[in-house]
């Protein structure tokens, strides 16, 4: 009875997990949402969400559309715990070795890490987003499956423009890049530079400007990157799409 009960607890704890990855990669997103996704049923995902809630792993986000009986669907998002609890083992060496290199070599060394890192993205992501061939949205999309092979739970969606930027640039949307998961978030909460390299890697890859919305070591749920198929719309205001 007992190996049984075990392997019930363990299955439960795995279904967990994927529903906690998901909402890392989705969310803001609903339990019918999830369970549409993750192929079980919506009250199956709500009991996962509601002992994820009382962990403290995952908040309402917003009230965002109207359920069949007249009910606001509630969205969630993984808090800082949640992100915590997904993250890979090796970010207190990572910090402990970075913090090594801050002492030893200053700020200096710092950036030249970060820019090796960079380099080592730009390495390992381009024959992917090559492959993907000179369209933005396809570029940008292989760029995201390969982060989320990474473990950065990334996506790409366009988005809708503000209509005095579609007005001028003939373009009905804009393309968001979306990291749900950092392995490395808490490590670039000390040392910012991380993300300013990575920022530059995509812009590298994918040949266009970018700009940061949004990071999750700066609190926010998820990384939030503005891709722009033109010069205009980099100088544009943040879509209303944003994930932020």
């Amino acid at each position: 009875m007992s190996d049984q009960f075990g392997r019930e607890a363990a299955s439960a704890g795995g279904t967990r997990e994927r529903v906690a990855r998901l909402i890392g990669e989705r969310g803001p997103v609903t339990a019918s949402a999830l369970a549409g996704e993750l192929g079980m049923t919506a009250a199956a995902v709500r009991r996962h969400v509601e002992a994820m809630l009382g962990q403290g792993l995952v908040v309402p986000f917003s009230a965002s559309r109207t359920g069949s009986r007249g009910r606001p669907a509630t969205s969630y998002v993984l808090t800082a715990a949640g992100h915590a609890r997904l993250r890979d083992t090796y970010q207190d060496l990572a910090a402990s070795a970075l913090e090594f290199l801050a002492d030893s070599m200053g700020p200096a060394g710092v950036q030249d890490f970060a820019e090796r890192r960079a380099s080592s993205l730009v390495q390992r992501y381009q024959p992917a987003v090559e492959a993907a061939g000179g369209d933005p949205r396809q570029r940008t999309q292989a760029l995201a499956a390969a982060l989320s092979d990474d473990g950065f739970a990334a996506t790409a969606r366009v988005v809708r423009l503000p209509e005095h930027a579609s007005s001028h640039t003939g373009q009905s949307g804009v393309i968001q890049l979306c990291q749900g998961h950092c392995p490395v978030y808490r490590v670039a909460e000390q040392y910012p530079q991380l993300c300013q390299a990575e920022l530059n890697a995509f812009s590298a890859l994918l040949g266009l400007p970018v700009r940061r919305l949004a990071t999750l070591a700066a609190g926010d749920h998820v990384c939030t990157t503005h891709v722009s198929t033109t010069a205009v719309i980099d100088s544009a205001p943040p879509s209303r799409g944003s994930h932020r």
